[in-house]
């Protein structure tokens, strides 16, 4: 298995497979709340055969080319993810993801992995759009579109039914060109 070193802090990227199932869960639970607030994820996983189905899923996606999952490890713990939810690469389109327990806020963790994503995404499977659909009250993963230099493309009013309220998304993306371009210039802040 690889990994890729987001730093010289000890964090890790690393896919997130299903026999991974056991150490998802406790990390799923150690931030239930906290990763609830905005990400249907911890509704999706509540004990170890759904976490396994649910990453059994993400394999699936990755043999089929459809979407990819990858873990966030700080000094060999799982502590958040970021993934492809979905990608079409005969589009040339896919829209990235996050979450990350409390424990780990505030590092920078998810704005470099998903940069290390995005980077694989454009120059190995040659996608021209990255998309990052957010809740509207999300500020902090607004934030990480901001620093990876995406543009609001615009607000889905009352788009996402979740746990019975309708919500804003925002819709941010980047495209290849522009992300070429930020990078060759300098990295995001």
């Amino acid at each position: 298995m690889f990994s890729m070193s987001l730093g010289d802090d000890g964090a890790e990227l690393r896919p997130l497979e299903p026999w991974q199932a056991e150490e998802y869960l406790a990390h799923i639970d150690r931030g239930r709340e906290f990763i609830g607030r905005y990400v249907g994820l911890t509704d999706v996983v509540q004990d170890l055969p759904s976490a396994r189905t649910f990453l059994q899923r993400y394999a699936e996606k990755a043999a089929a080319d459809t979407g990819r999952i990858y873990g966030i490890w700080q000094d060999g713990t799982l502590v958040g993810g970021v993934l492809f939810r979905i990608m079409d690469v005969d589009a040339g389109n896919c829209e990235a993801g996050c979450w990350l327990e409390p424990a780990a806020v505030g590092r920078g963790l998810v704005t470099r992995a998903v940069r290390a994503i995005i980077d694989w995404a454009v120059d190995v499977r040659g996608l021209h759009r990255v998309e990052w659909h957010v809740d509207a009250a999300n500020t902090p993963s607004i934030n990480v579109a901001k620093r990876l230099g995406m543009t609001r493309d615009g607000v889905m009013r009352e788009e996402y039914l979740y746990r019975g309220v309708r919500h804003d998304t925002e819709i941010w993306s980047v495209l290849a060109p522009e992300w070429r371009a930020r990078r060759d210039t300098g990295p995001a802040a």
